[in-house]
């Protein structure tokens, strides 16, 4: 099997461009960063991420895949939501074994849960996952729900609160099993778990909303209004704060997980759509969707340090352990490419399966899982 290279770039060559300083990338021996993954499952090369070259080693098609997204646990499990195409969330281990497939079926009454005129028994539509930072569950949002009374329409123009609400599962690891169903917002399409596994972070696409879970409760304890078509998230080291984007309206909306105030920022582009920060947390990434490229901005000060094209319509992206190095998927382009973060400068563009829409990264082997929403995932390997 090839093996598969992914690069991060630096964060202080960043802070340095914005400064008007050399955007040379320093020495790898020079900086180290807070909560990066050191644990290793293939032997050290001593090398940094921009430096090691991505190569496919492995692709999976079966009939029940078909991904809007691939998430890794850290620990050796990924998950890919299938939506409402096959209803259910498909299972790998890292040898791209499938483990277990989820069916996205359950009882709202089972669960406590009864919404008047609508029938308990549903299906839902799997789009992301996040995973509490033990690994031991799994988020998942449903795009819609279907059931007698329940309207799915997928329709991503939808623009207010006349939507059926939807419901994020928490999904146990160890049996996966759904044991928790959680209701939100309409259309939820991403979440994030919060460092300290306080809160479960939700963007509503269509009622316009942020939904904050419990994690001990498993409950929604707050609804946050944030503007047209939020969808990225982004927490911040410390759980502090809730970096996310807000598509329609060109901006990223910063949530106070301690009070939920909010600020604006302005400096995020056109259709912003998800989010990265860097390790120490200094940087914010956001892919544009419609302008194609990827930009890094100081999220405190509110400012553009650097933007690069990467193709045509860049969906999601993920960062290396290092921080040197982002992997972005062009849904429209059929690519992934590799940044340096240094410099924001592309180093590698490789060719992906249709529809390149989600990507995650398994650290202690150093591969980068590609979803393809036509009906694959495809594996590359840093080396």
């Amino acid at each position: 099997m090839k093996r598969l290279i992914i690069s991060v770039s630096l964060v202080i060559g960043l802070a340095a461009c914005a400064n008007g300083e050399s955007s040379k990338a320093p020495a790898a021996t020079s900086t180290s960063f807070p909560n990066s993954t050191t644990s290793t499952l293939v032997p050290p090369d001593g090398k940094r991420s921009d430096e090691r070259i991505l190569s496919l080693v492995d692709t999976i098609a079966n009939d029940n895949l078909q991904p809007k997204s691939i998430v890794h646990s850290g620990s050796g499990l990924f998950f890919a939501q299938n939506m409402m195409y096959r209803h259910n969330i498909s299972v790998f281990d890292r040898q791209s074994k499938l483990i277990a497939t989820i069916d996205d079926k359950v009882d709202l009454a089972s669960f406590g849960i009864n919404i008047p005129n609508k029938s308990s028994a549903v299906r839902g539509s799997p789009v992301e996952a996040a995973f509490s930072p033990d690994a031991k569950y799994a988020y998942i949002s449903n795009y819609a729900m279907y059931g007698n009374g329940w309207d799915p329409s997928a329709v991503d123009t939808c623009q207010g609160k006349d939507r059926d609400q939807s419901f994020v599962y928490r999904v146990d690891t160890s049996t996966f099993v759904i044991d928790q169903v959680i209701l939100v917002g309409a259309v939820p399409k991403y979440l994030a778990v919060s460092p300290d596994n306080r809160y479960v972070v939700v963007s509503n696409f269509c009622s316009l909303d942020v939904s904050i879970i419990d994690v001990i409760s498993g409950k929604e304890v707050q609804r946050i209004d944030v503007g047209l078509h939020p969808r990225g998230i982004a927490i911040t080291n410390d759980s502090s704060t809730a970096y996310v984007t807000v598509m329609g309206g060109g901006v990223i909306a910063a949530i106070n997980l301690q009070d939920f105030t909010t600020r604006t920022i302005t400096s995020a582009g056109y259709t912003p759509r998800h989010l990265v920060l860097s390790p120490d947390n200094s940087v914010l990434y956001i892919t544009n969707n419609k302008s194609g490229q990827i930009r890094a901005i100081n999220p405190l000060t509110d400012t553009l340090i650097k933007s690069v094209a990467t193709g045509t319509e860049p969906r999601t992206m993920v960062m290396s352990d290092d921080g040197l190095s982002l992997y972005v998927v062009n849904y429209m382009s059929d690519t992934m490419v590799k940044v340096r973060t240094s410099d924001m400068q592309v180093i590698q563009t490789l060719k992906t399966g249709h529809h390149p829409v989600g990507i995650t990264y398994d650290a202690q082997l150093r591969r980068v899982w590609v979803a393809n929403y036509t009906g694959s995932l495809w594996v590359f390997e840093d080396k």
